[in-house]
This record gives C-alpha cells, structure tokens and sequence, in this order.
C-alpha cells in the first residue's frame, strides 16, 4: 500500500484482521488517497468505486496460521478468490494473485521454475494452504481464458521485513524473537534443508512491475540466494549479539527440504532482481523487532 501511494495510486484496502493488524496501516490513517474496509474477502464484496486493479493477497501464511485455520485458509483461497476475481471482472480492473512458493510442495526440482507442478501432499498439515493456492491459481486462469480478463500470478517465495507479527510462526521471526530474548534456537531436523529470503522492499518492487507489465505468469520473486537452516540460525545469532545456543528439534512432517526460485522470468520480464543483501535486510528487521521487546 505505501508503495501504490507513492506512486499517485488511490488504494482501498479489505481485510479481516484474522491475521493481520491495524498497526500496520495506523500511519495511513488521515490520507485522502486511502480508504479502509473491515471485511471478509469471501463475503460479497461491494465497492461504488472505480477499480482499475485488484491485488489479491488474503490468506494466512504461516504454518502456525493455517495449521490453527484450515478451514479458513482454504475458503479465503476458493470462495476469496471467486469473490476478488468477480470484483475485477465487474469492474473491468486487472487482477493479480499472490500465489506461494509452497504449491511447489516438497520440489523434486530445484531451483524451482514456473514450469514445475510441484510434489504436494493434498491431505498433509500444509495442505490446506498449498491446494488453497493452487486452486487459486487455477480459477485466477480459468477467469482470464473464460472472460478474457487480465490476470498476473505471482509465486512469493520466503520474505521477511518489518511488521511482521513476533509470534507468526515463520522462520525469521521465530529465531529473531528467540535470539533477542537470548533463549535457545530451535532448528528442525539437523538444520541442512535450505530457504531463501527476500526483502520485503525487493519483493513489493517485483510484484508492481508484474502487475503493470504485459505478462500473466506465474512468476517467482524471491532471493536465489540460497542457505541451510543452521547456517541461517548462526547468522541471527551473529547479527543480534546473542547469546542463544542452538537447538534442535524433529522436523515436521511435509517440511521442505530445499527451497530455491529460479527468476529467470522475473529478470527476463521484469527488469527485476533483489538489491537488499541478507545482513542489511535483517539489521533493519532487527531494529524493529528490538523496538518490540
């Protein structure tokens, strides 16, 4: 939103707060050129308004989230995205889809292009999320071939900055939070599968250029650069000055073991690739959290 505002858009925004927070839109408040609405996305949304684009990004996104809120998670993808795709096409707007690294599943592939279909586990405790997604995207292409809309899908790989919630459940605030307080590390199996992560800045940028550009997609956005768990918990412990050893607990089931984009769409396409470098975009996440404890 601040990105769109910046850029002389007007911006309504619909959410429900399962998840989210008025915190992080409590700096708009007063700004002519935004409008909020406390709602559910899979009721009927109603806007008198013109739209010339809708961003789809409802969900729940962390395994604690959609563990917590199956049912939820997989209505925001189905009855969410019928109703967000309904809006665009009532008002003639452009529609894009945040879509997900994980419908990649546990990939057999790396790194993972657009091209691969994924290894899911439809019935696993990170179903409910990845097959809310997938079908997302099929009714997002299903909507552009029956009704000729335009329509962009982008697959987000791991992404962190911040406002993000201290207790989401995903892996940068989790050992963030841990470190800073100096308590121990919890690291899943033996710490060798790997992510990648991208900037909140980088991926924001890569998303308004696929939104605005003559491409559909998918496209991944996210940071190839590519580290094991263990190697990530010694980097926050580093960074934090903590004094957190390191832990090690059972790795849970259908976890990832490697998690890669490869973005030679979103560099061919695009013009895009990340500028922030891992330490810098965790020193600026650190402060925030620090800020917080």
């Amino acid at each position: 939103m601040d990105l769109l505002l910046a850029r002389g858009h007007r911006v309504i925004a619909i959410d429900n707060f399962i998840t989210g927070s008025v915190d992080n839109i409590a700096h708009l408040a007063g700004n002519q050129s935004f409008k909020f609405i406390q709602q559910d996305v899979t009721e009927f949304v109603f806007l008198q308004e013109p739209v010339n684009y809708v961003w789809h990004f409802a969900s729940p996104a962390s395994p604690i989230d959609y563990a917590e809120l199956p049912i939820q998670t997989l209505k925001v993808g189905s009855l969410g995205t019928h109703k967000a795709l309904g809006l665009a096409k009532h008002k003639g707007a452009r529609f894009l889809l945040a879509s997900t690294s994980e419908v990649y599943g546990d990939p057999l592939v790396h790194p993972q292009p657009e091209t691969y279909w994924g290894n899911v586990n439809p019935i696993g405790p990170r179903g409910c999320y990845d097959e809310a997604k997938r079908f997302a995207e099929a009714m997002t292409v299903a909507y552009a071939r029956e009704h000729g809309m335009e329509t962009r899908i982008v697959r987000i790989f791991n992404t962190y900055g911040p406002r993000m919630r201290l207790n989401d459940g995903r892996v940068v605030p989790t050992f963030l939070g841990q470190a800073l307080k100096d308590q121990p590390i919890t690291v899943f199996g033996d710490g060798k599968q790997t992510r990648s992560f991208c900037y909140c800045s980088d991926l924001i940028e890569g998303i308004y250029r696929l939104m605005m550009g003559p491409r559909p997609g998918p496209v991944n956005i996210g940071n190839p650069h590519e580290l094991t768990m263990l190697e990530f918990a010694r980097t926050i412990i580093r960074l934090t000055g903590s004094r957190s050893r390191i832990v090690f607990k059972p790795l849970p089931q259908d976890d990832p073991q490697q998690r890669r984009p490869d973005i030679t769409r979103a560099r061919r396409w695009l013009k895009w690739t990340p500028q922030v470098e891992l330490a810098e975009g965790l020193k600026r996440t650190i402060a925030y959290f620090r800020a917080r404890i």
